[in-house]
This record gives structure tokens, C-alpha cells and sequence, in this order.
């Protein structure tokens, strides 16, 4: 089989152009793989084979991408001069090796994985092979429907990629609809994490509030949230620590205190996650001149009282970063 070329940038004239027709195939059938392979069918490249372990994702693959052919991963390695590595985290070395020590890479072949953690050091076992590596990680979260590919439109994604790659990587994420960003080797390991931090974290946080309305007797807490979390995310993203408001950054140390009372009494599981965040808060406020001196000090009492009572120690941050343990869910709003 000949060997495959990365898509073109520019033209004879130095203007950027299509990336050349690939075939596309699909190495792990969950949320992501499918709904980016359906993005790129649209700019005209052709699926050709997909892989899956569950039912649920095969059925995904059989909705998403019709007629597409269910087939090992070596098979889809084989009819694909592009392949979209879209496994777990912890999954993805351990693929890379074996999918190259078998010989199922190809010279010339683009390997695109969708990890946020690694870089293109993890396809290295492909890179000896001969594979083009290409890590290309959409910062959204995916829902396993069609409205995933919609949302592509104007997603970031995450780029590493070697240097002579780059554009070649870049196209092909405008023509998912993305924009690219370019993120170095070495710092892919702290992109991901602030990206956990912010999607991740947020939907617990959202979940919490919801379950604490209805325990108050909020019919719909999702319709009383839904305007005010819009409006903070949308001042937190304009105006960042300036937007801070509240009993913290008031330094309203009687009323954060009643707050962990009724917490401690109604939901205890939440005290650690609201003890751990109101410090963390009054910390950027009080940095940021938000939160007087004079109020802080009862304010952080209470927190240091409570973070006694909890086990947690002061200054630290409470674990939460999770990751997806198969092919159907993933971390930091890049659902695989």
C-alpha cells in the first residue's frame, strides 16, 4: 500500500488549503472518536472503519457514522491512512505499543490521539514505525449524540505536534470546526489539569447545589440555577477574580459559619468541598484586595476550625481528578 502523505497546508502560492481526502478510521468507539469522525466526514475525508469494545459504543458508532464497518483495531489501522486514537487515558501506551509491535502501523500513516494529558511522546512505538503522531485534544465535553458534532464548532483544541506537523495538525482541526491552540509537550500534563479543574469540578459543584435546592424544597433547581450560574461564568470569564462575589469575599464569617451548620446537618459529604473552596476563595480575594484584612481574620477562623473538624489540612486542595475507566467516559470535558 502506498505511502500516506500528511494533508497539504499551502498551496504554490503560500496560501493555506484543504488537507488532502483521507480515509478515517477509529480506534475506540465511544463519545469522542465517533463525533469527530462524523466532523471530519462532513469536510469531505470518507470513515472507513470503526472499533469498539461495548455494546453501547458500537451502537453509538452504527448511529453516528452508518455503515461504517465494525472491525479490530489492526483492521482499521490497515484501510486508514488517518486513525483517531480516542481511548482512556491509561489505556492509550499500552495500545500505542502493541498496535506496533504487531506491525499494524504504517509508514506514513497520521496517528491522531485525543488525550489531554500526553503529547506525541506517548506514540513514540508508532513514530519508530513510521506513523506521522499528531495529538489533537478537543476541549469540550461530549455527549455521545449528534448535537456533539454542532458543538465542535468553535471548540479549542489542545495541538502538539512535531514542528514540521503543525500546520498539518492545525488544518485539521479548522476543519472540524475547531480552533487550534498550540500546547508544548511539556505542559500538556498542566493544560489538562486546568482543564479537570474547570469542567470537571464544576459539574460536581452544580450537582451538589441541585440535590441541596431540593432538599430545601426548590421545585426546580435547575431553573433557579441556571440564570445565576450563567451570569457568573460569563463574569468569571470577563472579569476573572474582580467578578468574586458573596459571603467570603464579604468576609460574612457568621453567615459561611450557618452555612456549614445546615451543610454538616443536611448533606456532610458536601462540608469538605465547601470548606475547601471558601478557603481557596477567600485566599484570591484577600489577594486581590476583595476581602479586607480586618474581616478576614474571623472569617478564616471559622474555615480553619472546620478544616480541623473535616481532616483537611489548610491550604490544600481537596482531590477530585477523575478519569474515565473505559472507552465511554473521560476526563475534562473530552468524554471518550
Amino acid at each position: 500500500m502506498s505511502t500516506v502523505h500528511p494533508p497539504d497546508s499551502t498551496d504554490s502560492t503560500g496560501t493555506q488549503d484543504r488537507p488532502a481526502r483521507l480515509t478515517v478510521g477509529v480506534v475506540g468507539a465511544g463519545r469522542v472518536g465517533p463525533a469527530l469522525a462524523a466532523s471530519l466526514q462532513l469536510a469531505g475525508h470518507r470513515p472507513v472503519a470503526v472499533s469498539g469494545v461495548s455494546d453501547a459504543s458500537r451502537r453509538r458508532a452504527e448511529k453516528t457514522l452508518p455503515g461504517v464497518p465494525l472491525v479490530p483495531p489492526a483492521e482499521v489501522l490497515r484501510r486508514a491512512d488517518l486513525v483517531l486514537l480516542t481511548v482512556p487515558d491509561d489505556a492509550l501506551p499500552g495500545l500505542v505499543t502493541g498496535l506496533a509491535e504487531t506491525g499494524a502501523v504504517r509508514p506514513g500513516q497520521l496517528l491522531v490521539h485525543t488525550s489531554g494529558r500526553y503529547g506525541v511522546s506517548v506514540l513514540e512505538p508508532a513514530l519508530r514505525a513510521g506513523a506521522l503522531p499528531l495529538a489533537l485534544h478537543p476541549a469540550m465535553t461530549f455527549t455521545g449524540t449528534p448535537v456533539d458534532v454542532q458543538r465542535l464548532a468553535g471548540c479549542s483544541f489542545g495541538v502538539t505536534a512535531p514542528e514540521e506537523l503543525r500546520l498539518a495538525a492545525e488544518a485539521l482541526v479548522i476543519e472540524m470546526g475547531g480552533e487550534p491552540e498550540w500546547i508544548s509537550e511539556e505542559n500538556r500534563p498542566l493544560y489538562h489539569a486546568a482543564l479537570a479543574l474547570g469542567s470537571n469540578h464544576l459539574i460536581t459543584l452544580v450537582a451538589q447545589s441541585m440535590e441541596l435546592l431540593r432538599t430545601a424544597g426548590v421545585g426546580a433547581p435547575d431553573r433557579m440555577l441556571g440564570p445565576l450560574l450563567g451570569a457568573a461564568l460569563d463574569n468569571a470569564l470577563r472579569s476573572g477574580d474582580a467578578a468574586l462575589t458573596g459571603p467570603v469575599s464579604r468576609g460574612d464569617a457568621g453567615t459561611v459559619a450557618a452555612h456549614i451548620a445546615e451543610l454538616r446537618a443536611h448533606s456532610p459529604q458536601t462540608v469538605a468541598g465547601y470548606v475547601a473552596m471558601a478557603r481557596a476563595t477567600a485566599d484570591r480575594a484577600l489577594a486581590h484586595g476583595l476581602l479586607k484584612a480586618e474581616l478576614a481574620e474571623d472569617l478564616l477562623g471559622v474555615l480553619a476550625d472546620q478544616e480541623t473538624a473535616t481532616g483537611t489540612a489548610s491550604g490544600t486542595d481537596a482531590d477530585g481528578h477523575g478519569h474515565g475507566d473505559d472507552e465511554e467516559n473521560g476526563p475534562e470535558g473530552n468524554d471518550r
